[in-house]
C-alpha cells in the first residue's frame, strides 16, 4: 500500500527469534552464509561518491556503504554484509566531469544473491549496458535483463489484444467472441512460459520476483465491477508464497499496491474504503499465512503501514489475531500492539494523558491545569517535514483564522521533529503559524507526549473538552473537526 500520507516514524526492536521458535521445524534459509563483494571500476568522470542502499527491508533506500572520492579508473570494493543478502539494491554515483563540478546523480539498480561481483561503471550512462557492465558469465543481473527483454517481447503481444478487447464496441459480436478465445489462448500460454522461466532459474533469486508478471483472468462480458472482483479474487493465482526470498524483493510491495489498488477503485466514501481495504487485508494475509513465516510476517507489516498511514482502525484491529501466530515473523509486533492499546485506551470519553506546557512566561504547568476560556483544546502531534502534515495545517491554519474557531478552541501543537535537520525546518515553520502554541517534543516519536497517546505516526489530532479534559473526538480531517464543533 504504497502512500506519502505520512511519514511513519517508527523504531521497534527486532523480534528475537532463536529461542521463541525453538523447536518448530522452520526454513529460515533466506539470507546468505557469507558477505559478497562488488568491485567497481570507475570511468568517464573526475570523481564519484559511491553509495550502496537497500531497496527493502530495515534500513531502505538508506545508505548502507559509502565510498568518497573515488578518482577516475579507480577501482573500489564494497563489502556487502551477508545478513543483507540476497536483495535488491540502489547503487549511486555522486560524480563531478571535473573537479571544479557541482555532484551530479545517477543510480543504477542491481541484484545482489551469492556471487562476487565486477562492474564497469561510467555513472553519466549507468544504465547503458554498452558503458556500465559486469563481468562476464554474471548470473542475477544478466538474468533479470534477459528476462526482461523476452517478458516485454510476450506482454506487449498479449497487451496489444487485451486492449483492443477493452475498446470494441460490439462485445456480443462473433469476432469479439473470438477474439477473447484468442487471448485466453494466449495468456494461458504466456503463464506456462512465465512458469518455466520460474523452474528453469529457481536457484536464482531473481526469479522470485518472475510471477509477478502472472496475468489473471479477465471477465470480458461482465461489468467493470464484475472485472474488478474477478482480478481480486485470482490475483494471486500465480503467486509462491512459499518462497522466503519473495520477502527480501522491492517489487513485491509494489506488486500489492496494485492488489490494494483495485480495491481503492471501488471505494466511493471513507468507510467504503476503509471496509475494503481491511478486506484487502484479510484475505492476502490468509494467502500468505499457507505460506513461509518470513512472507507471511511481511504481509502483516504491509498492511499494517498502510493501515497505519490512513487509521484505519478496522484493519488494525484485524490483524490482531495474527500476531498470536508463531508462525507470522512480523517485525512489527510491538508497533501493532501498542496501536492496538491506544486504540482501546484512547477513546472519546476518556481523560486525555496529562504533559507539561511551559507557558510563554517561562512558567511550566500541565496540559491539563492550562486555563483558557474556550470550550475546547487541539492536541495537534506533527513533523515540520511531514508532507501529509504541511497538507493538513496548510487547511487548518486559514480555517482556524475564523473568529468564531478560534474563540471556540486552543491548538497545541507538539512537534516531533528531532534530528540536527529536521529542528531548523520546525523553527522556521512555526513563525507562519502564531496563532498555534507551540511544543517540541524531546526524543520525537520516542517522546513521553508521544508514548503517552500512543502516537506511531503524524499527523494525529485529538480534541479535548478543556473543562474537564476529557478526549471529545479524534478527527482525521478539518471537515471532521469542524463538525465535532458544531
Amino acid at each position: 500500500m504504497e502512500t506519502k500520507l505520512s511519514r511513519i516514524k517508527i523504531k521497534t526492536a527486532g523480534v528475537v527469534l532463536s529461542l521463541f521458535f525453538l523447536g518448530l521445524n522452520l526454513n529460515l534459509s533466506a539470507q546468505n552464509t557469507r558477505d559478497v563483494n562488488i568491485k567497481v571500476h570507475l570511468n568517464g568522470v573526475h570523481s564519484s561518491k559511491i553509495t550502496l542502499m537497500p531497496m527493502s527491508g530495515a534500513g531502505a533506500l538508506k545508505p548502507l556503504i559509502e565510498k568518497n572520492g573515488i578518482l577516475n579508473n579507480e577501482t573500489v570494493v564494497l563489502n556487502v554484509p551477508k545478513d543483507k543478502l540476497p536483495g535488491q539494491f540502489v547503487l549511486r554515483f555522486d560524480y563531478k566531469e571535473k573537479q571544479s563540478s557541482n555532484p551530479y546523480p545517477s543510480e543504477k539498480y542491481i541484484f545482489i544473491n551469492n556471487e562476487d561481483l565486477e562492474l564497469w561503471v561510467k555513472p553519466k550512462s549507468a544504465n547503458n549496458p554498452d558503458s556500465t557492465y559486469f563481468q562476464k558469465g554474471e548470473k542475477e543481473n544478466t538474468l533479470f535483463m534477459t528476462f526482461s527483454i523476452q517478458n516485454a517481447k510476450r506482454k506487449e503481444q498479449l497487451g496489444l489484444l487485451q486492449n483492443f478487447l477493452m475498446s470494441y464496441d460490439q462485445p456480443e459480436s462473433k469476432f469479439y467472441a473470438s477474439g477473447v478465445e484468442e487471448y485466453e489462448n494466449r495468456r494461458k500460454e504466456y503463464n506456462s512460459w512465465l512458469s518455466a522461466q520460474v523452474d528453469t532459474h529457481k536457484d536464482a533469486f531473481v526469479s522470485c520476483i518472475f510471477p509477478l508478471q502472472y496475468v489473471s483472468p479477465i471477465i470480458w462480458k461482465g461489468t467493470e465491477k464484475e472485472r474488478l472482483n474477478s482480478l481480486m479474487v485470482h490475483y494471486f493465482d500465480g503467486m509462491d508464497f512459499k518462497n522466503p526470498q519473495l520477502a527480501k524483493t522491492a517489487d513485491l510491495k509494489d506488486w500489492m499496491n496494485k492488489y490494494v489498488n483495485l480495491y481503492g477503485a471501488m471505494s466511493t466514501t471513507i468507510a467504503l474504503r476503509d471496509s475494503l481495504f481491511a478486506l484487502a487485508g484479510q484475505r492476502a494475509i490468509e494467502k500468505a499465512k499457507l505460506g513461509h513465516p518470513l512472507v507471511y510476517g511481511w504481509m502483516v507489516d504491509y498492511f499494517y503501514a498502510g493501515f497505519e498511514s490512513f487509521n484505519i482502525t478496522s484493519g488494525m484491529k484485524m490483524l490482531k489475531p495474527y500476531l498470536d501466530d508463531p508462525y507470522c515473523l512480523t517485525t512489527k509486533r510491538q508497533a501493532i500492539e501498542v496501536r492496538l492499546k491506544g486504540m482501546e485506551t484512547l477513546v472519546p470519553g476518556s481523560l486525555a494523558p496529562d504533559f507539561p506546557w511551559k507557558l510563554n512566561s517561562g512558567k511550566v504547568i500541565q496540559f491539563h491545569d492550562f486555563k483558557t476560556e474556550a470550550k475546547y483544546k487541539l492536541v495537534l502531534f506533527w513533523s515540520a517535514d511531514c508532507q501529509h502534515c504541511k497538507e493538513l495545517v496548510g487547511k487548518l491554519y486559514p480555517w482556524y483564522q475564523n473568529p468564531v474557531y478560534r474563540d471556540l478552541m486552543d491548538v497545541f501543537a507538539i512537534s516531533l521533529d528531532e534530528t540536527d535537520t529536521e529542528i531548523p525546518v520546525w523553527e522556521k515553520a512555526i513563525v507562519n503559524y502564531p496563532a498555534f502554541k507551540h511544543k517540541r517534543a524531546e526524543k520525537g516519536i520516542r517522546s513521553t507526549e508521544a508514548t503517552a497517546y500512543f502516537v506511531l505516526a503524524t499527523p494525529t489530532l485529538i480534541l479535548v473538552d478543556a473543562k474537564t479534559n476529557k478526549i471529545v473526538a479524534l478527527p482525521e480531517t478539518v471537515e471532521q473537526l469542524e463538525k465535532e464543533l458544531k
